[in-house]
């Protein structure tokens, strides 16, 4: 593969709720929840921020680092479960607002909690193939639970952006080779209409997170003929903190590996946005030369695979932006009243 992130951003919203304030309004044991879960605290939006402001906020952090002309951008592919319009584009309001120019292919995504990965592939494409120079990708979401189900205590806002190019002199790191496994397992689904998602409770482990995650994984590694011990930095999928740590487990992957892009506990699942602000994360305080590899999950059901090598130019770009962990420490907590009027839950 030819292509690889010349720019690369985070966000986060500001405001947090801990997960044992949550539990107080239920009546729940919010340590237990909490340790069951392996989720201190989660972001929550702004009554003013949706898919979209966070998308425009991870990309201009991403332009910051690729230091591109935005012009030059030639597809912009946004993926969320809650985009803000369900008829009308959030690509096209990211690319309005971060000044591109009317010459790109635009198109929302929708694939549960891959939909950001699946973004990541479809520009790799357009760009290996010289169609376009460079293409965005976001992966970002507001998720929400309904108010007392076992999903409210994960479900967060947040998300990553990615700019994909084919220069090496311009790449923070490269795409060494991605893979995808997909299935109809429906673990996790909302209808039409349908103000909040339902899920088939333990059925989401072992028949849908797991075993997509761990043949998505082992493909791209038998594609790659590579072993998972090649790498130096892991990132599954982040549900909640246990999933993607048992899968750690299976693989023989250390807590080392994992540490750098675990920000599930402090921030909550972020659906779309998860494995791709994990990656950011990492990105932050990779080195050069260092090897990564990232594995989405989305429910309904798929994976998506990445491995990475990081690049020479990592240490200069990556302080050209705010940090994702610079978002993560820049918290207020709010109280379950004011996260309810916030995220329209009050009934």
């Amino acid at each position: 593969m030819n292509t690889g992130i010349v720019g690369y951003g985070a966000y986060v919203p500001r405001f947090r709720i801990k997960v044992e304030t949550i539990a107080e309004v239920w009546g729940k044991d919010g340590e237990a929840i909490r340790r069951g879960l392996l989720i201190d605290e989660k972001a929550v939006p702004n009554y003013d921020e949706d898919t979209a402001t966070i998308s425009v906020h991870a990309a201009l952090n991403a332009l910051r680092r690729a230091k591109i002309d935005v012009k030059d951008i030639g597809a912009i592919y946004v993926g969320s479960e809650s985009h803000p319009y369900a008829v009308k584009p959030t690509s096209t309001i990211v690319g309005e607002a971060i000044g591109a120019s009317n010459d790109y292919t635009a198109a929302d995504l929708e694939f549960a909690c891959k939909a950001g990965t699946a973004g990541f592939q479809m520009v790799m494409g357009l760009v290996d193939s010289k169609m376009i120079k460079y293409g965005l990708a976001v992966g970002a979401d507001t998720a929400q639970g309904a108010p007392g189900n076992a999903l409210e205590y994960s479900a967060a806002g947040g998300g990553a952006a990615f700019i994909v190019g084919n220069k090496k002199n311009e790449m923070i790191a490269k795409v060494d080779e991605t893979y995808s496994f997909s299935s109809d397992t429906p673990d996790f689904w909302r209808r039409n209409l349908a103000k909040y998602p339902s899920h088939g409770g333990r059925f989401t482990g072992e028949p849908a997170y797991f075993r997509h995650v761990k043949n998505g994984t082992e493909g791209l590694l038998k594609k790659m003929g590579a072993d998972i011990n090649d790498f130096d930095h892991v990132v599954f999928h982040m549900p909640n903190g246990k999933f993607p740590l048992s899968m750690a487990k299976k693989f023989g992957v250390p807590m080392e590996k994992m540490k750098s892009g675990f920000v599930v506990q402090k921030v909550g699942n972020t659906y779309s946005g998860c494995a791709v602000l994990g990656l950011a994360a990492v990105l932050d305080v990779a080195k050069a030369g260092e090897r990564i590899l990232v594995t989405s999950y989305g429910s309904g059901a798929g994976s998506d695979s990445f491995a990475f090598t990081v690049s020479d130019n990592v240490d200069e770009k990556r302080n050209l932006a705010k940090t994702t962990q610079m978002y993560i420490d820049n918290k207020s907590y709010v109280s379950y009243p004011t996260y309810a009027k916030y995220r329209g839950k009050i009934c």
